[in-house]
């Protein structure tokens, strides 16, 4: 079994910020406390340390142990995009799923600065053109678009769903409410996306179409 983190690192991740949750300490401090899941490497220079969820949620929570952290995930476990249609648990929503999907946005934004070559945040990277369909996923739920969650009943609730296609560097972006297909439109317009609007042969339902913007 793991141990738990030590009164000396739980100190770390009490003092940690509390927006970004970048942490201090010494190397064999840190090492552990990624070792422990509670906190990861920036791979950017200058390779700052920040608390994972489950990090936050230990710092919150005092001395209860952190929940096990979903996987697999984008980033090295730390955290995994909703494509719509996974199932979710009562822990998956509220104001600890915000503040991952929060942070998950900020990490990838200071990957666009590190990463574009004009250091520009309003346009997707290389990072994320190849990771799509991820990449996609978090720009939504990040401007506050719910993805589509199954049930097991009757299919779904209504949401979005990001899927890869066969064309180079597009997803495919469904949603059954023509409004909230408009608002997943306009949040991926917002993230740097270029965005076409297409009806299915046959006059079947509309989808969008998103590729990441270059310049």
């Amino acid at each position: 079994m793991t141990r738990p983190p030590t009164a000396a690192q739980r100190r770390i991740i009490e003092a940690a910020d509390p927006e970004t949750g970048r942490i201090s300490g010494t190397p064999a401090q840190l090492d552990r406390l990624i070792a422990l899941k509670l906190a990861f490497r920036h791979p950017r220079p200058p390779h700052e340390h920040f608390l994972t969820p489950a990090g936050h949620r230990l710092r919150e929570a005092g001395d209860e142990p952190p929940a096990a952290e979903p996987g697999p995930a984008e980033s090295g476990g730390v955290f995994a995009a909703r494509l719509g249609g996974e199932p979710w648990s009562g822990s998956d929503t509220g104001p600890a799923r915000a503040r991952e999907v929060r942070t998950a946005w900020q990490g990838l934004l200071e990957i666009r600065r590190m990463t574009n070559p004009d250091s520009a945040t309003d346009r997707p990277c290389a990072w994320e053109r190849g990771r799509l369909a991820p990449s996609a996923a978090l720009a939504l739920e990040a401007a506050g678009c719910a993805p589509a969650e199954a049930d097991g009943e009757d299919g779904s609730v209504p949401g979005y769903r990001v899927r890869d296609t066969p064309q180079p560097e597009a997803v495919a972006v469904q949603h059954p409410d023509p409004a909230g297909l408009a608002a997943c439109a306009a949040a991926l317009r917002e993230a740097g996306w270029q965005v076409g609007e297409h009806a299915r042969a046959g006059g079947g339902s509309r989808y969008l179409l998103a590729s990441p913007r270059r310049a």
